[in-house]
């Protein structure tokens, strides 16, 4: 399976013609496996403890927000548990620009999608673009 093709897709503009995505990562969790299957190169450098974290209990996240390749967030929403979502809504800390970033994390049976915006781009942009990926690979049983 090519994984490069959901990263691709995740980058293609969306259904009003923008480009919401700037960076984006396909992750694996399983326990002891956890690695970066696929990314764009400003997401290559998540690190197992990131996605393990991601990936499991999240509940002090509304506190100590997670990493995300080195970038911390802190959480905006978690809907990672409601079938009609399975995503996480996280924003970046400023970078040294003064910038921050919307950031989605959706979850399939065995996969995390991470897709980071453009400087302008929102949760919302992001949100549909990261689910219908984690929705086809829960249907195809992944």
């Amino acid at each position: 399976m090519s994984w490069q093709g959901y990263i691709d897709n995740l980058l293609a503009p969306d259904d009003k013609g923008r480009l919401p995505v700037q960076e984006a990562a396909i992750c694996g969790f399983a326990p002891g496996q956890e690695s970066v299957w696929a990314s764009t190169p400003g997401m290559n450098n998540i690190s197992a403890e990131e996605i393990r974290k991601l990936a499991g209990k999240r509940d002090t996240f509304g506190q100590c927000g997670p990493c995300v390749g080195g970038m911390k967030c802190r959480m905006l929403r978690d809907n990672m548990e409601d079938e009609k979502m399975y995503s996480l809504d996280l924003k970046s800390a400023a970078d040294a620009e003064g910038n921050t970033y919307s950031v989605c994390v959706g979850k399939s049976k065995q996969a995390l999608v991470i897709a980071r915006g453009t400087k302008d781009a929102t949760g919302g942009q992001l949100a549909p673009k990261v689910f219908s990926i984690v929705e086809h690979l829960r249907k195809a049983g992944f």
